[in-house]
């Protein structure tokens, strides 16, 4: 189910928009009834093109006011070593994502914490757990855009 058809790629952009409308609502906004709605939301989370719904916070509100991006270069290329780092970074609730990247730096780790001693208690507790050659971090003064939506 790569190939949507149009009333699914509307549902997809109504959906990513706000994921707690009622089927009714959805249905009116893509012309279809209530129980074709629904049948097409499940098939394509059985197709796994939709993955999950989500409620997005204001982060700072709830005490994550400062987000970070670790740059992380590591000595260590082995399966052994990235199955350790990524458990490690998994079980931390404070990173977002995690990238292995192309060029210079081997991973990007987004993350959130309340302040400059939460990154340092974050910092710490990665390096106790997997060990890295270099960690360096950029912090985010500004938040210009950020979204999840695809732009279908």
């Amino acid at each position: 189910m790569n190939d949507i058809d149009e009333i699914d790629r509307r549902l997809v952009v109504a959906l990513q928009r706000d994921a707690g409308q009622s089927l009714e609502v959805l249905g009116e906004t893509v012309g279809l009834s209530r129980n074709a709605c629904w049948r097409r939301i499940r098939a394509l989370e059985q197709a796994n093109i939709i993955t999950g719904r989500i409620v997005t916070v204001d982060a700072a509100r709830l005490g994550f006011g400062l987000q970070v991006f670790m740059q992380v270069r590591t000595n260590a290329h082995a399966p052994d070593w990235l199955e350790k780092f990524s458990n490690a970074t998994r079980a931390m609730p404070e990173i977002q994502g995690v990238y292995r990247m192309s060029g210079d730096l081997d991973y990007l780790i987004r993350a959130r914490v309340a302040d400059m001693a939460g990154y340092d208690a974050l910092y710490q507790r990665l390096i106790r757990k997997v060990p890295l050659s270099d960690v360096s971090a950029s912090f985010v003064m500004e938040e210009i855009k950020e979204t999840a939506q695809l732009p279908l």
